[in-house]
């Protein structure tokens, strides 16, 4: 073998196509472009532009906003909690919070804290904190002799 005889096999390459070589080539003239005009032209996106006509964006009311101060809960749900506490990756005898269940995988990023939802059941007795709950999710951790904790939240009657 000679360094001149190498070659790719047939039909691994493929010629790129020469456009804009005159009309007998089948692709000279407008080079593919379509006809004359604003669209033929190089560097021109027209997106929703309806030629002249009010464009839908326009002609639909605008409708709702987004609340600059909603937060973003993970959602943990008293079925994953138990999974976790069964397989081991959750000690259940220990105080559990968002350390403790990002320790376990059932949280990722911290965002604006933990709400427990009440999916599934429970058998363990645990003692869990978090942002919010459900009430189904509090009773189900109360009905397994467990106790829910809220961060933020003031047992006291409000002072007059």
């Amino acid at each position: 073998m000679k360094l001149n005889e190498i070659a790719d096999k047939d039909g691994a390459t493929k010629a790129r196509k020469r456009i804009g070589r005159g009309i007998g080539s089948g692709s000279g003239k407008t080079g593919g472009r379509g006809v004359k005009g604003q669209k033929a032209r190089s560097g021109v996106a027209i997106n929703a532009f309806e030629g002249g006509q009010m464009p839908l964006y326009r002609r639909l009311p605008k409708r709702g906003f987004t609340n600059i101060f909603r937060l973003e809960y993970n959602i943990v749900s008293v079925g994953k909690i138990q999974a976790a506490i069964d397989a081991g990756r959750l000690d259940g005898s220990a105080a559990i919070d968002i350390v403790a269940l990002q320790g376990a995988g059932l949280v990722n990023k911290a965002r604006d804290g933990v709400r427990l939802l009440g999916d599934g059941d429970l058998t363990a007795k645990v003692s869990i904190t978090v942002d919010g709950a459900s009430k189904s999710a509090v009773e189900k951790v109360e009905k397994a002799g467990g106790a829910v904790s809220i961060l933020g939240e003031t047992n006291e009657a409000p002072q007059a």
